[in-house]
């Protein structure tokens, strides 16, 4: 599985001049967690997030000793945006991005061709093909496996995303294949091809 199979795509992007508070209200009404940000060109040139843009903008209690002195916050997100920002290609493996997402501590890859933004992966996205239903997993693996050997060659059974495919024939680079066909379909978190002699599905 792929970025380009799990991406939001168009992205809604902001360029540097954007408000701060326009930014705030692209996220509130859309429920995201950040925003890439891109110039003339949409290239991705920084990213800012709710953490970005509520990091100093709430002014301490006036009632409260010995409180801080607060500053004007900077008014657009050029000046509070994370840059440089990391993005990655659509034929990222979902995998990689995944432990970028987890090891780097961020909620949102933006995805970009050369450095085009084209589209954004969230930690939301993979929870959503995570919880993909079974049932649904199993049509979309029938349908790739259909197209590569035929309709009636291969039996199907998936049980919460685990995929265990018996083929009708023993061929080795052919079990490779629909090993790989069955991986890349979104929710599959495993894949096992054997052939009907080693095995029906149980």
């Amino acid at each position: 599985m792929r970025a380009r199979d799990v991406m939001t795509s168009p992205v809604i992007t902001v360029d540097p001049s954007t408000t701060a508070k326009e930014a705030a209200e692209i996220l509130s009404s859309r429920g995201f967690t950040a925003l890439p940000v891109v110039d003339g060109d949409d290239r991705l040139i920084g990213i800012v997030t709710e953490a970005d843009l509520i990091r100093d903008r709430v002014p301490a209690d006036p009632r409260r000793r010995g409180g801080e002195r607060h500053t004007a916050p900077e008014p657009a997100v050029g000046g509070v945006m994370t840059t440089p920002a990391t993005g990655m290609s659509p034929g990222t493996d979902v995998a990689d991005l995944t432990r970028a997402l987890v090891d780097s501590g961020i909620r949102a890859m933006p995805i970009v061709d050369g450095a085009k933004v084209i589209g954004i992966v969230t930690r939301g996205d993979i929870v959503r093909v995570l919880a993909r239903e079974d049932r649904a997993i199993l049509n979309d693996v029938r349908h790739h496996l259909e197209i590569y050997g035929g309709p009636d060659r291969w039996t199907v059974a998936v049980n919460d995303g685990v995929v265990r495919v018996v083929d009708a024939y023993d061929d080795e680079t052919d079990r490779y294949v629909a090993t790989q066909l069955a991986r890349a379909v979104p929710g599959v978190v495993d894949a096992q091809v054997v052939s009907e002699h080693e095995g029906s599905i149980r």
